[in-house]
């Protein structure tokens, strides 16, 4: 296998030039002595492509190679995109157009997760692993934003839950962080532990990631805390009766929930932006330790070195290209989900497992590659970084970006699905804690995650779960009697 990243940026021939700035933070305090002609620590605006413009035939070859041998098999799966495109034309044919376009998202996101990375050799070293991972995100972001802007709220739909896409959002956020850190980093260690008996990491890896993740599990826990403390304290809302002004009722309750969760929202992006300025402009932060440490350890970086690369002009067309089909592709998903839904899918197992599987898949590649590569420090970040990444900020996105255009968008998950995560966290921190993996604690990490998904199979959908308060009681007559009946009729009427 050989791997692209964009930490590898660097020919021999520039190395010394890097090298200059490798101790140097991102942000530089000064932008004097910096020409047009060049980018921010005097990389050469077409990288090392050694070419300059677009080449078709090149740039077709370099697409086709791809980042790693995984990457280049995904791009087999091209030929679904066209196939979805036209599928969309006909009538029917749900499962058929969710299929082909689940599947046709995948080389898509391979392709702007390729582009990305050769965006980012262009770049300074550490600027290389902060665009990695905004464009591994940008598939993240895209699809919340498309599923805010269909959700349909319950009193605008006919049908109770009906086009409420909230709880299939409320799922991916937490499917996303999940797959990232059981099933993205079990498979790293899995895999880089068949290489290699052990891979030894930067504590600082463990200790910044997993102390992020949890401050973003008590933000992202606080409103489905709150809700499910007082829960039990509302007034019933009984259709046909009213209540006194200032009752603490459900949807009282609700809209608490809301303006709470809005501005958490809030909260959660200026913590990210705090870390992303200290880590940028610090120069013993994270990305720099990771660099340092893993930049010689690549089993097969000369190899990486002698391949053709895009230029930049090239790079920028296959972002433009890969954005546009991505995001035409998760419209037509989304479409979709309702009629999967109601086939018999669980909405719990869709948004957890179905939707961060096929957003997260180019990333992951990425990330199992540069594992298998010995070089695990990055590997482990592009499993943290993005998971600090959705909690930190893109989830909080999706809230502010509801709150905009009128939808109520919450943070108000599944008590059952706030615990896997703080669970599947703490679990990740002990086996980060001693600064080494093994191809066993990345098995176990998988087999945690099935657990999870098989968990969530069986996960009621939130209208089945919501049904069983009291609008969801049915009377029944033969097992009341017409006594019993008559004196409910009774204590009704002297109430009212």
């Amino acid at each position: 296998m050989s791997s692209n990243g964009g930490h590898r940026s660097h020919p021999a021939a520039n190395e010394p030039q890097a090298s200059a700035g490798e101790g140097s933070p991102l942000l530089p305090t000064s932008l004097s002595g910096h020409g047009l002609g060049t980018l921010a620590g005097g990389i050469a605006e077409e990288g090392e492509s050694g070419r300059h413009g677009f080449h078709p035939r090149q740039f077709f070859i370099i697409l086709w190679r791809s980042s790693c041998t995984a990457s280049k098999l995904v791009n087999l799966l091209w030929p679904f995109v066209p196939v979805a495109l036209l599928l969309h034309i006909a009538h029917g044919l749900q499962s058929w157009k969710f299929a082909t376009a689940y599947l046709a998202v995948i080389p898509s996101a391979n392709l702007l997760g390729f582009a990305g990375q050769e965006f980012a050799r262009k770049m300074p070293k550490v600027a290389g692993i902060l665009i990695e991972t905004t464009f591994g995100s940008i598939i993240e972001i895209i699809l919340f934003i498309v599923l805010i802007a269909k959700h349909r709220p319950e009193e605008d739909s006919g049908n109770g839950d009906e086009g409420n896409l909230i709880p299939i959002i409320q799922a991916a956020i937490l499917g996303s962080i999940l797959t990232n850190l059981l099933l993205c980093l079990g498979l790293c260690f899995f895999f880089g532990g068949l290489r290699n008996a052990s891979q030894k990491f930067h504590a600082i890896v463990s200790e910044v990631g997993t102390g992020l993740l949890l401050v973003a599990a008590f933000g992202l826990l606080i409103p489905s805390a709150f809700y499910s403390a007082l829960k039990a304290e509302v007034v019933p809302e009984i259709p046909g009766f009213k209540h006194r002004d200032g009752a603490f009722t459900e949807s009282k309750l609700r809209e608490d929930v809301l303006r709470i969760s809005q501005a958490t929202s809030i909260a959660l992006i200026v913590a990210f932006l705090l870390y992303t300025w200290f880590q940028a402009s610090s120069q013993h932060s994270i990305f720099d330790e990771v660099i340092e440490q893993d930049e010689h350890r690549d089993t097969d970086r000369h190899e990486d070195m002698a391949k053709p690369k895009f230029t930049m002009t090239e790079a920028l067309l296959a972002i433009a290209l890969s954005l546009a089909l991505v995001t035409v592709l998760l419209i037509l998903l989304v479409e979709q989900i309702e009629h999967v839904v109601e086939s018999g899918v669980p909405d719990q197992f869709l948004g957890l497992i179905l939707l961060p599987l096929v957003e997260k898949s180019a990333e992951h590649l990425t990330a199992i590659d540069e594992a298998w590569d010995g070089v695990i420090n990055v590997a482990l970040y592009h499993c943290l970084g993005p998971s600090i990444q959705t909690a930190l900020f893109n989830a909080p996105l999706v809230v502010i970006v509801g709150w905009m255009i009128g939808k109520p968008m919450d943070l108000n998950f599944e008590i059952f699905m706030v615990a896997l995560l703080v669970l599947s966290i703490l679990v990740v921190g002990n086996f980060l804690r001693d600064g080494e993996s093994n191809w066993l604690e990345g098995a176990l990490l998988v087999i945690v995650y099935i657990i999870i998904a098989i968990a969530c199979w069986y996960y009621p959908n939130p209208d089945v779960a919501t049904s069983n308060s009291m609008p969801g009681l049915v009377l029944d007559k033969a097992t009341l009697g017409a006594e019993t009946i008559r004196e409910l009729r009774q204590l009704l009427l002297q109430d009212s």
